[in-house]
């Protein structure tokens, strides 16, 4: 990947760690241009924010602020990292899923 690539593709490669709708946002504005960048960060947010869900609806049934917190302290720094990596031009797979993350979206370009 070219400079010139990360360097047109960083902005809406961080919008996509913005939840679920900055991923959407993302998503449909790199429908036309096809930066490979913002591709790879769209993929590791949209796992990121459906793993969220998914996991926060099991975690819900808990109802226990300890399990609670550490659910969102993980996912914060997930969703941190992966910022961090868009922030920095790198292409920096999340922690544990963020492989899975780019197999089962692939077909996102």
């Amino acid at each position: 990947m070219t400079e010139k690539t990360i360097k047109e593709g960083k902005t809406m490669a961080i919008v996509a760690y913005l939840t679920l709708i900055g991923t959407l946002i993302a998503f449909f504005i790199n429908s036309d241009k096809k930066n490979p960048f913002t591709s790879f960060h769209i993929r590791q947010g949209l796992g990121l924010c459906l793993t969220y869900m998914a996991c926060g609806y099991f975690i819900g049934y808990f109802n226990s602020w300890m399990v609670s917190t550490s659910f969102w302290i993980f996912f914060g720094i997930l969703f941190l990292y992966g910022m961090l990596s868009a922030i920095s031009g790198k292409t920096q797979e999340t922690p544990i899923l963020g492989s899975l993350f780019q197999k089962w979206f692939r077909n996102i370009n």
